[in-house]
């Protein structure tokens, strides 16, 4: 899937309640529910519609029916897990039973409602869900820029940093890599530096939030790298 790069514009757009059902009075009807209360609002009839129309830099939350004609909801759920797309999903359906919503929150939706629903509790729910998205948009801006920094290290660098994660003391590690103290203690000068963080304790933080502790010498390959701030899958 080719991926557009957000401008200017479309990098201010307002997150968006993207609802997906097929019942056109279902979709009218949480339409109106959602923008009476100023939220940005897109229908579609069908995944497929969502997917020949949504860009991955648009955020906020899917509202989404289980069961619909062509690609039901849980197999569009599946496509996002397989895509690494962590867009919020809000399930409601008229149709839904236990073994659906398991399954449904077994693969990270973040609600699952049936109809017929409080309009206020979809309100809430749709509320807690962009904010979840916008809350994991500031984690991949941070864990992508940690990425970036880590690549600038020398092997001998991310050596150091390693034990320095592990908890061990310039002296040891010092002992463990056959080095002096005092270029142990270079190199963590470097290390903070270019990591951008203060203390052992912010960088055993961002290090681990960016999956980065205990990783072996070599920079991370495309492969294993997050999605980007944008959520786009890395190139």
């Amino acid at each position: 899937m080719a991926h557009s790069q957000p401008s200017s514009a479309h990098a201010t757009q307002p997150p968006t309640a993207f609802v997906i059902d097929d019942d056109a009075a279902a979709r009218d009807s949480i339409r109106w529910l959602l923008e009476s209360v100023q939220q940005r609002v897109e229908t579609f009839a069908s995944a497929a519609e969502f997917l020949s129309s949504w860009k991955p830099w648009q955020r906020g939350c899917v509202v989404l029916d289980v069961r619909m004609p062509g690609m039901s909801g849980l197999e569009l759920q599946d496509w996002f897990v397989a895509h690494r797309i962590d867009l919020p999903i809000i399930f409601v359906t008229g149709h839904g039973d236990v073994s659906m919503a398991v399954r449904a929150m077994r693969n990270g939706a973040v609600d699952f409602l049936e109809k017929p629903f409080n309009d206020q509790a979809l309100i809430e729910r749709v509320r807690n869900a962009i904010e979840l998205d916008r809350q994991q948009q500031a984690a991949r801006a941070e864990h992508a820029d940690t990425w970036e920094r880590y690549a600038q290290l020398t092997p001998r660098e991310r050596e150091v940093m390693q034990l320095v994660i592990d908890g061990l003391p310039s002296k040891e590690i010092a002992t463990n890599l056959d080095l002096s103290q005092k270029t142990v203690e270079v190199h963590r000068a470097h290390i903070m530096r270019k990591l951008g963080v203060r203390g052992v304790a912010d960088l055993v933080r961002v290090t681990v939030a960016a999956g980065l502790a205990n990783r072996a010498s070599p920079p991370p390959s495309a492969e294993t790298r997050p999605p980007s701030a944008d959520g786009t899958p890395p190139p």
